[in-house]
């Protein structure tokens, strides 16, 4: 069990959920993860959901916007990375071949942020903390403890990814030309193979939500109306993995870490 209240430049320091119906998103999350939701109004009739565990900030949600809808973006679940600088670090994604989307901008006295698209298509979040530092809870059950990178060009954005955070990025052995990334000491996360990914998906960063019971949660999530993509498969020495899709799409994994020996 771990409570945070500052996040290491790099980190993965923020998970938010943009839905379709938030109500239902709502509904859904805090049924299976015991997440409970706290909403602050945002104006026009909009909300801004937390969700918190234990007290902690775990994740949010909010609906998606108009212009999002209207670019036909599906629900999904944002990425934030934690930055000393969104104005200096969106300028150094534009010079590694991204495209900043939308910032850096102010987002009240919380903190400043960018998003942008990696040269392969991937979109990720830049978050300068202010008053909000992210997540404030992580190491265990029902929070997140992973992200991995779906593209079909490792060579492009492993560069891009190294140059822009700093990362130390590359394979394990028997891995299957899966790699991982590593952030000073801490390996936070990894990049699939071209192999090993959904080749009908676009490029995208999944997140990780670890859990006690793999397969228990499955199915729990299944009662709540989510599709499962993949798993649980058990992935040796690692531990148990499924992929799902919420009821309004947006996808996500649980992993239940494999006992230490």
């Amino acid at each position: 069990m771990a409570h945070i209240d500052a996040h290491a430049p790099g980190a993965f320091c923020w998970i938010e959920l943009s839905t379709s119906d938030q109500q239902a998103g709502k509904h859904f999350y805090s049924s299976l993860f015991g997440w409970t939701a706290n909403d602050s109004p945002m104006g026009n009739n909009e909300f801004y959901t937390m969700f918190q565990l234990e007290g902690r900030n775990a994740a949010a949600a909010y609906t998606l916007q108009k212009d999002e809808v209207a670019m036909g973006v599906p629900p999904h679940w944002n990425l934030y990375i934690a930055v000393e600088s969104a104005d200096e670090s969106a300028a150094k994604a534009k010079e590694l071949g991204g495209t900043v989307l939308f910032g850096p901008f102010d987002v009240m006295e919380h903190g400043r942020m960018a998003v942008v698209q990696d040269p392969t298509g991937a979109v990720f979040c830049m978050w300068e903390s202010k008053a909000h530092p992210g997540i404030g809870i992580q190491g265990q059950a029902n929070s997140l403890c992973w992200a991995d990178l779906s593209t079909p060009d490792q060579e492009k954005a492993v560069p891009f990814y190294e140059g822009l955070f700093g990362y130390q990025i590359s394979a394990p052995d028997n891995m299957g030309g899966y790699l991982h990334i590593m952030n000073g000491e801490e390996m936070i996360g990894g990049i699939q193979s071209k192999e090993g990914r959904n080749k009908f998906a676009p490029p995208h960063w999944l997140i990780y939500i670890m859990v006690e019971d793999c397969n228990a949660m499955t199915d729990k999530a299944k009662s709540l109306g989510a599709n499962v993509h993949m798993g649980p498969v058990d992935m040796e020495n690692v531990g148990w993995i499924s992929v799902l899709a919420d009821p309004q799409g947006a996808v996500f994994a649980l992993f239940q870490p494999a006992p230490r020996s």
